[in-house]
């Protein structure tokens, strides 16, 4: 199995960046393709008073995706200029499906992404995007967990 391109996840918090430096070192010993992804939450509600209306997004869903543009544009440059990496920030509803269907209309052959570690409570109410990814996913996802402490 070869990878021409693969994706590169991050939520933009410094625990999403752990695979930075592993991933961008084998693209380059691949020749991929690398594409840094960040998705923001598009919380889709029902207009009020008009419950068969189509759902819509939040007024402040372009700003947030033009924040996370400039952030995602650090993020890129910390990774070297050794390497092309494409960068691209999504609204979805649902980060994980946003992920794997970035990654099905964009032909990439392996995900790439950092699990935040949550255990319990935590896991159980904030799920895990990196679970979800890894029922989902049409392609190999490599994770990278968080390091014992």
């Amino acid at each position: 199995m070869s990878f021409q391109h693969i994706l590169l996840t991050t939520d933009l918090s410094p625990e999403s960046t752990r695979p930075y430096e592993p991933v961008r070192d084998l693209a380059q010993a691949l020749g991929a393709r690398l594409t840094l992804l960040s998705v923001v939450l598009d919380l889709q509600v029902l207009p009020h008073g008009a419950p068969f209306a189509p759902a819509v997004s939040s007024p402040d869903l372009e700003k947030e995706i033009e924040d996370a543009r400039a952030e995602l544009a650090k993020h890129r440059e910390d990774l070297g200029a050794d390497l092309e990496i494409a960068t691209d920030v999504i609204g979805a509803p649902d980060i994980a499906l946003g992920i794997c269907g970035y990654a099905k209309h964009h032909g990439v052959d392996l995900i790439a992404l950092s699990t935040h570690g949550r255990k319990g409570w935590k896991h159980l109410a904030l799920g895990s995007v990196a679970e979800k990814v890894l029922r989902n996913a049409d392609v190999p996802v490599l994770s990278f967990h968080r390091p014992n402490e």
